[in-house]
């Protein structure tokens, strides 16, 4: 299979890349205190890079050559020169921090600390921490709207949602939600926000006032440390501009979403029901709900938005799914307990990070049927996947 498999890409015709240009794609090692860093173009890996203890979230920013690593044992945030395949900067945040995310114009990135109860605004140009916002109980995840005006917080344990003014870096609204809220996705058009939440087998929609002039209050959490520590009551919380606007039924344990690139259709991982549901994002209904393989835990959908990829974590397989006529496209192996995806720049292959055998299987997406490729070696337990794309500053010298 792997034979054939290099066979089939060999016979591709390459673009015509430029002698400056790179494809990466940088792997967390979270046992292994590091950063794989991988040639998403010759299928190996380049090397390894040191960061904090526990690395976990990644993240590339879209206007410099830059990667940041959350490093949940050491509450810092590595920040990785793609060009060196360096750390040239290590930021300090609060307390057990998980997942980070980037504004898309490159300015800021934001980090849910949930042991600390806070998100932590870092000035990426400057390099420090602008704010450390007062959330709800154990914020797992903060995810930058589009158009960068709001950061939607998942709060796992206060279950609920906390809305940040990203202009003012204040909550300006609380939303207590289902039970234990743990994926965000918004909108292109940052109009909603949708939020799975794992232990009530539902999907939150959440509706975003993107009107000018939306005022924010001063959420009591933010009055000291101390109140972090407990969950805000109703009474308390300001109503703000935002709302719940549906509870949507899906499978058990779902525990990720993937948005198509249009915006038009969310897929949902139900890890504890071994199916994915579909929903539609204009409508917010629950198209259905289909079998892909046993555990799904991650889901990425093509950007021609007609593939949908699911990592299968106990059945050590991807699912294909077609998001044009719905249906099941098959499965291709790939190691042990595959968790996070991330797709080439040129949609032809497929990078799975296999948690449970400390490698990344490449999976060739553009033939039919997808096939696996090869598979490389990283660090103890790869959890999460960033690609930057970029051409270099300084382009390295010809060869006479």
């Amino acid at each position: 299979m792997l034979a054939l498999a290099f066979s089939t890409a060999c016979t591709q015709k390459l673009p015509n890349y430029p002698p400056a240009y790179r494809e990466y794609a940088y792997v967390t090692n979270g046992r292994s205190n590091s950063v794989s860093v991988l040639d998403m173009r010759n299928y190996k890996s380049l090397g390894t890079i040191q960061v904090g203890s526990n690395p976990t979230g990644v993240a590339a920013n879209s206007q410099k050559n830059e990667v940041y690593v959350v490093n949940t044992g050491s509450n810092s945030l590595s920040v990785i020169d793609a060009e060196q395949n360096k750390v040239v900067a290590t930021i300090g945040v609060e307390r057990t921090p998980y997942f980070v995310d980037v504004s898309a114009d490159g300015s800021r990135a934001y980090v849910a600390n949930s042991a600390a109860n806070s998100v932590s605004v870092i000035d990426l140009i400057g390099r420090r921490v602008l704010r450390n916002i007062a959330v709800g109980e154990a914020p797992g995840l903060a995810r930058v709207s589009r158009d960068g005006k709001v950061v939607v917080v998942a709060e796992r344990v206060g279950n609920s949602v906390s809305v940040i003014d990203a202009e003012k870096m204040s909550v300006r609204s609380y939303l207590p939600l289902c039970q234990q809220p743990t994926d965000v996705e918004i909108l292109p058009d940052s109009t909603k926000a949708f939020v799975s939440c794992s232990g009530s087998a539902q999907v939150a929609v959440i509706g975003l006032n993107t009107s000018s002039g939306v005022q924010s209050e001063t959420n009591p959490i933010q009055k000291s440390r101390a109140s972090r520590r407990a969950r805000p009551s109703n009474q308390d919380q300001p109503a703000g501009p935002d709302r719940v606007l549906a509870l949507l039924d899906v499978g058990a344990t779902p525990v990720h979403l993937a948005l198509k690139p249009d915006g038009g259709e969310i897929f949902v991982s139900n890890f504890g029901a071994d199916t994915i549901s579909e929903i539609a994002t204009g409508t917010d209904e629950v198209g259905g709900s289909y079998v892909i393989g046993a555990g799904p835990v991650r889901g990425l959908v093509s950007a021609d938005n007609s593939t949908l990829y699911v990592s299968n974590f106990n059945s050590d397989t991807i699912g294909l799914y077609s998001t044009d006529d719905g249906k099941f496209l098959g499965a291709v192996h790939v190691g042990s307990h595959p968790d996070a995806l991330a797709l080439s720049p040129n949609q032809n292959f497929l990078f799975v990070a296999d948690t449970g055998a400390a490698d990344v299987s490449v999976v060739r997406t553009g033939i039919a049927p997808p096939v696996l490729l090869t598979i490389i070696p990283v660090g103890q337990q790869p959890n999460a996947i960033a690609v930057k794309a970029f051409i270099l500053r300084k382009p390295p010298a010809l060869s006479p």
